[in-house]
């Protein structure tokens, strides 16, 4: 196995245990992780972001297959299923995940997946109606941006 695919099998292995402290160490000190959510966290803000999620998580239950690695870049297949605080409803989120290496390290995280799927699961007949439009990504991501800033500023 290629040292890059241990270190994501460590990084997704501490994700099911939402050991965000493992996860952060897999990271470059300046990463850059990219999602529909979370479009733009450089190095302690990715780091935080895991730290959150892990400390919110209910109900969390996490699957990976498909690890691919080399020098350079890797990828990861990932299922995470859990409930969503602000609702209660149940999201079974499906995201591929691609990498950039640096020095044995995650350089470059960039997650993918159906932001009008998860928000149908995760805001029920809003996310249906509205989860596709723009107006209502951009309000995610900014209510997202708000709950790291308030997580970060209790560290």
């Amino acid at each position: 196995m290629h040292p890059n695919a241990s270190l994501l099998t460590t990084f997704y292995t501490a994700f099911q245990k939402l050991d965000a402290e493992t996860m952060a160490t897999c990271y470059t000190s300046d990463v850059h992780f990219t999602d529909p959510v979370f479009p733009s966290l450089h190095g302690g803000e990715a780091s935080d972001m895991w730290r959150m999620l892990a400390a919110r998580a209910k109900d969390f239950s996490l699957v990976f297959d498909g690890i691919e690695a080399d020098e350079q870049t890797g990828k990861v297949h990932w299922v995470a299923t859990y409930t969503f605080s602000q609702t209660g409803r149940t999201v079974v989120n499906d995201i591929h995940a691609s990498f950039i290496f640096r020095d044995g390290k995650i350089a470059r995280h960039i997650d993918r997946f159906d932001i009008w799927r998860w928000s149908r699961q995760a805001l029920g007949l809003k996310g249906l109606l509205l989860g596709w439009t723009p107006l209502v990504r951009s309000a995610m991501q900014t209510q997202a941006a708000k709950g790291l800033a308030a997580f970060r500023s209790k560290k």
